[in-house]
């Protein structure tokens, strides 16, 4: 039996890692939940809800209850958070005081959610942190100090672009252009060109090995599996690296324009930081081939990808847990180095 846990949560729109005061991430697991909707009972969380997607008979549905970086089902979301918790901390006396991050630009309604959310699923405290902050955190980086940091967090359902100076965030921007749109932007192209339709597991598969947003200097093939919309029948088609460089690049524009009108817009001492610092990326999403090569490209700046850039939010928000009262005196400056 655990007594008083402190968890950090990273509440992500496609997984959620959780993090213990002294353990390190001991979850990570898809966000997704299987109910039946005849009797509005869950049936599976996380990994074993995700295999059921796009698979399930009519009384079930497999859903996620977080879009675009927020709550779009405050139940469902309370029932996985419980889920989670109680896997995480087993029978507690003590309720955990947990710590969460959101995306920066969050409003305060949507801010409500989470804190209710988790204060419903048996959380004794409840604090939250901006993304752009943990992931900075979680990557090493002293935010404490008077120099620019500038950290391009892509996760699932948004991009969260920052630069950071002492403890806070000077310019930010979060855009609802992330893995999920990657995923969807694969399934239109693969429609559009191949008039075949596959579903989101296929397009993060097909994401995760021959995805890229920079041309590869070797050209990638992949056999899929999808239905013909002609026919309607099952169908085997190949795809290239080449193909889904094409399929990803709006995509990859939006991110290097968001990242191009904060620079824009940072203070010009901030700003020679960040040049000689260079451009930090965390999330899974900023995983896809040659993002880092893209941006290094159109903006002239070093770009780096954080170590085990998939947990740098969770490691953060984890981190930040020794340092609640800090935070929420608006002190984070005072911060030091992990």
């Amino acid at each position: 039996m655990i007594f008083g846990q402190d968890i950090g949560i990273d509440l992500g729109t496609a997984t959620i890692l959780v993090y213990v005061k002294g353990k390190g991430i001991v979850l990570r697991e898809p966000s997704v939940v299987a109910i039946d909707k005849n009797t509005n009972e869950v049936l599976a969380v996380g990994q074993e809800a995700r295999k059921m997607l796009g698979r399930t008979p009519g009384n079930i549905i497999a859903l996620r209850p977080l879009k675009d970086g927020v709550i779009s089902d405050y139940t469902i979301t309370e029932k996985m958070l419980k889920y989670f918790i109680t896997k995480v901390c087993g029978k507690f006396v003590f309720s955990p005081r947990i710590m969460i991050c959101v995306p920066s630009r969050v409003t305060e309604v949507e801010k409500k959610a989470v804190i209710d959310a988790a204060n419903h699923a048996g959380a004794r405290k409840v604090s939250l942190i901006e993304e752009p902050i943990a992931a900075a955190i979680g990557a090493g980086i002293d935010i404490g100090k008077p120099y620019g940091s500038m950290i391009v967090d892509i996760g699932g359902g948004t991009t969260d672009i920052a630069v950071i100076s002492l403890g806070g965030s000077v310019r930010s921007m979060s855009l609802k252009m992330a893995g999920d749109k990657f995923d969807d932007a694969i399934i239109k192209y693969v429609k559009r060109n191949k008039n075949v339709i596959i579903g989101e597991r296929t397009a993060e598969d097909i994401k995760i090995n021959i995805g890229c947003m920079y041309p590869k200097t070797v050209l990638e093939r992949m056999n899929v599996k999808g239905r013909d919309l002609t026919t309607g029948l099952p169908v085997e088609i190949e795809l290239t690296s080449e193909e889904i460089f094409d399929a990803l690049k709006p995509c990859a524009d939006v991110i290097v324009e968001g990242v191009h009108t904060i620079l824009e817009e940072t203070p010009p001492e901030l700003s020679a930081d960040i040049s000689e610092r260079g451009i930090y990326i965390t999330g899974g999403g900023g995983l896809v081939y040659g993002l880092d090569k893209l941006l290094e490209e159109r903006t002239g700046i070093p770009v780096m990808i954080a170590e085990d850039a998939q947990s740098c939010v969770a490691i953060g928000t984890g981190k930040a847990l020794n340092h609640i009262e800090l935070l929420e005196e608006g002190n984070a400056m005072k911060i030091k180095k992990f």
